[in-house]
């Protein structure tokens, strides 16, 4: 401030004294205001502060002391500075003007030098504390301003959701952090400033190297992810965005730091679905084909082998459908566990899908590693597990693979055990099998096959032919049976076991099983408006028609489209397609059964076969399945099964069908034992429809059974390999009018016992394929009432010793034989017969004197 501008104001009661100092001041340019009293001089410095004031003491009303009390109470007027006028400048009055604020005192008469100076020097104070208080104000005003700014940046700082941390380079320590960052790492912000970002994560080393990194590429922002460590020890996982700025000569790195923990866990929860099975736990698909990858790779540098187990559960299905499918989850949880025990930590289990597993060896052993684990997997399975209260017991079909041997890439790898485990399932399930590369070979034309089958479902490949059944009581047709077949363009006909399977796996067997109900539908009808009449046609129906189909809706169509009677339809189901979805399968075949429809048991005694199920289907007939009917002559445990059937059929009421009978034997045996029905290429092989035409027009049909009671004949069989033998054993016999039958072989002999009822056996026991006691003991099971002699040519007496024990020998002779003996033996076995079984002892043949002899076909 200027002194020439500085404004004086002067208060005195005397005008006198007012003007003296007034006349003192203007010629140093000093600017001055009066006021008589000390309410003036507060009113004039209200109205206008001066820079200075010469304020009298003594004064009437308000003195010197309260006006200066005043003025240095009031804010705005503190600082103006006084200069007490006074004639007594006793220490007294000095003490006193001082307490009441004065700065400085002059002693009248007023000594003008000496004012000037003590008002030039008041004025040079006052404007240099101005100035200080300007400048203060100013810095108060710039600190109130930055800490303003700071309050605003650390609530801007504090509002955000991710952490905000400060870091000085030189020190490396923060510098600033916001609530986030304290909340986030479990500190207060005291603590953080305490602190340094190495005692939360990371080196000194490693942070400075990063750190001048960062400032090298002059600040350029930086990304990462880290795990951090809180105060209280506990990981987290965080991303930061790092940025470093230039403050007063040192750098400072300003690092985002967001919690990202959920967000991992969530990625790893997304990572486990999308790779783990959510029912075991075990690595899906896509994982278990990425680690077959890595670890085929890996083989491939360190020259391992690598085995690949593909695992399907033996009717799994079953399960599904019987016990509901929670008991299905729980015995697939159950089997993950058993498969991870069956192997070593280093080794793979994963679930494919369904009820297929697949498991990654390392083998170190060749295949005699896979071998053990697969033999392992199958003696675990075995062991039966409780579901919903039933004891269940499964078992599995293993394909195996291996690399570098069969392929390598996984996809080649797992097709091929894929493969190979469907070759196991075809052996009989419950085992293993090794691909080969003919199980490629036959894969690819199973794949073709099934691309084959699809055209011929849309171009109608399809035909019916129709094979005739046989009743034994009238030799009479009885209906035929509607049989697919296929005529594959540019292959000829095929097989109806290489493509029927292929129609059911593929789920085509709906469709064409429709189709063959129409066609067959179709053919009664063009029988019925002909001269041939009504014909029951049986058609043979899969279990996939009714869990699929609409089966109910498709007979009923092709019965009404077709103007047909209902009872001359049949359908022929499986043991197995029985079982599938029991209850709709019920309901629907009693549904059928009230309109008429008949109903048989395909292929009977190779499934269930179960009283308790028969008894619950509505079922008109058996069909014997010709596994049986094929050795019924000759294997007395088939022979067993087929008169069970019979029996059992007979004592539900129902009728007995035996089908693929080929022989006159096989016919005779079934007729014998009173079975109802025979179908086979005895009689037919599968006609289509215009040779079917004839044989029906022809009424083509076997000699019927007699109602009377046959003649009873003394018969004979002879059974030896050699001609001369039975030649000589025929002269010697014939004279005592023996019916003799002669065989040159264990199966001749088994096809004569079925075609006539034999009273004794004479059987060589040295024969090639199957001795005399071996013979004569299925004999003994096949026909019980017969009396069996051995003649053998050597001494073995032991093993006939055994056959006489156990009751196949009734007695044996030695070669060469005394003729009498043997004749009155032969007289005394067939005596023996009829008092065994209470037959005449006095009958006689009525050819004696001509001695009949038949001979099999070889002899």
């Amino acid at each position: 401030m200027s002194t020439q501008a500085a404004n004086i104001l002067i208060v005195d009661d005397e005008l006198q004294n007012r003007k003296l100092l007034e006349a003192l001041l203007h010629p140093e340019g000093y600017q001055t205001e009066s006021a008589a009293s000390g309410d003036e001089a507060l009113a004039a410095v209200a109205r206008h502060a001066p820079d200075l004031i010469l304020l009298d003491v003594m004064m009437p009303g308000m003195d010197g002391y309260e006006v200066a009390r005043q003025l240095k109470a009031n804010p705005a007027t503190a600082t103006i500075p006084i200069i007490m006028v006074t004639a007594q400048i006793d220490r007294t009055a000095r003490l006193a003007g001082l307490t009441a604020g004065a700065e400085e005192f002059l002693t009248k008469p007023v000594d003008r030098a000496e004012l000037w100076l003590r008002v030039r020097n008041l004025l040079r104070l006052k404007a240099f504390s101005d100035f200080l208080a300007g400048h203060s104000w100013m810095l108060e005003q710039q600190v109130q301003a930055r800490t303003a700014d700071l309050q605003r940046f650390r609530s801007a700082m504090d509002a955000t959701a991710d952490a905000i941390m400060l870091v000085s380079r030189s020190t490396m320590r923060f510098v600033e952090v916001n609530a986030t960052a304290c909340t986030m790492f479990g500190y207060t912000r005291e603590e953080l400033m305490q602190l340094g970002p190495v005692q939360i994560g990371g080196t000194r080393e490693q942070l400075e190297a990063l750190y001048d990194a960062i400032i090298a590429g002059r600040g350029a922002n930086t990304y990462s992810e880290l795990t951090l460590k809180r105060k209280d020890g506990s990981e987290l996982q965080v991303e930061v965005h790092r940025q470093a700025q230039h403050f007063n000569d040192d750098w400072i790195i300003v690092g985002v730091l967001r919690d990202i923990t959920e967000r991992k866990e969530v990625q790893q929860r997304l990572h486990h679905m999308a790779h783990y099975d959510a029912l075991t736990g075990l690595p899906n698909r896509t994982l278990f084909y990425e680690t077959l990858a890595r670890t085929v790779a890996q083989a491939a540098q360190n020259a391992w082998q690598v085995g690949v187990l593909f695992i399907d559960l033996d009717y799994f299905k079953n399960v599904n459908d019987t016990l509901g499918h929670a008991a299905g989850d729980q015995l697939l949880g159950h089997v993950s566990t058993l498969l991870l025990e069956c192997v070593r930590a280093r080794d793979i289990v994963g679930r494919m899908g369904g009820d297929e597993f697949a498991v990654i060896l390392i083998m170190q052993d060749g295949q005699q590693g896979a071998i053990h684990v697969a033999n392992k997997i199958r003696d675990v399975l075995r062991t039966p597990i409780a579901l919903e209260g039933h004891m269940v017991t499964i078992t599995a079909s293993i394909g195996i693979t291996v690399y570098p041997d069969d392929a390598d890439n996984p996809a080649t790898l797992i097709k091929y055990a894929d493969t190979a485990m469907y070759r196991a399932k075809q052996s009989g399930r419950d085992t293993y099998r090794f691909f080969t590369a003919q199980m490629n070979v036959e894969a690819l034309a199973r794949l073709d096959m099934e691309i084959a089958l699809r055209q011929a479902v849309e171009n109608e490949e399809f035909v019916l032919a129709y094979q005739p059944k046989v009743r034994l009581d009238t030799g009479r047709i009885s209906g035929v049976e509607a049989l697919l077949r296929w005529q594959r363009p540019g292959h000829g006909p095929v097989p109806p076991s290489e493509f029927i399977p292929v129609l059911e796996e593929t789920g085509l067997i709906v469709r064409v099983g429709t189709w063959v109900i129409e066609a067959a539908c179709r053919q009664i009808a063009l029988w019925m408006r002909s001269t041939i009449g009504p014909v029951q046609v049986s058609v043979n129906v899969s279990g996939r028609q009714f869990v699929e189909g609409d089966l109910d809706a498709d007979i009923i169509k092709a019965l009404r489209d077709n103007d047909i009677a209902p009872d001359l339809l049949e359908l022929e189901l499986t043991e197995s397609s029985l079982m599938t979805n029991t209850a709709r399968t019920i309901a629907t075949l009693q549904n059928l059964k009230e309109l008429g429809i008949q109903i048989s048991i395909d292929d009977f005694g190779t499934g269930y076969s179960s009283l308790a199920y028969l008894r619950r289907f509505p079922i008109d007939k058996l069909k014997i399945d010709i596994a049986f009917i094929r050795e019924v002559t000759s294997n007395p445990d088939d022979a067993a099964i087929v008169l069970a059937i019979i029996s059992m059929a007979h004592s539900l009421k129902l009728e007995v069908i035996a089908e693929g009978v080929e022989t006159a034997a096989q016919l005779s045996f079934l007729r014998r034992h009173h079975c109802d029905q025979i179908q086979g290429y005895y009689f037919s092989r599968p006609l289509f429809p215009s040779d079917a035409d004839t044989v029906l027009s022809d009424k083509k049909c076997l000699p019927a059974s007699s109602s009377a009671a046959p003649v009873r004949r003394q018969t004979l069989l002879l059974v030896d390999d050699e001609a001369s033998v039975i030649a000589s054993l025929q002269r010697l016999l014939r004279p005592d009018g023996y019916n003799i039958l002669a065989a040159q072989s264990a199966a001749e002999g088994f096809e004569l016992l079925a075609l006539h009822e034999v009273e004794v056996i004479l059987c060589d026991q040295r024969m090639p394929t199957m001795n005399g006691t071996t013979f004569l003991d299925r004999v003994k099971d096949l026909y019980p009432n017969t009396l069996r002699i051995v003649l053998s040519g050597y001494t073995d007496l032991e093993s006939i010793m055994e056959a006489i024990n156990r009751g196949a020998i009734y007695r044996f002779y030695t070669k060469p034989w005394e003729n009498l003996l043997l004749r009155d033996n032969i007289r005394e076995a067939f005596r023996h017969y009829r008092l065994l079984h209470d037959l005449p002892l006095e009958a006689v043949n009525d050819d004696r004197k001509q001695g009949n002899v038949l001979h099999s076909c070889g002899s």
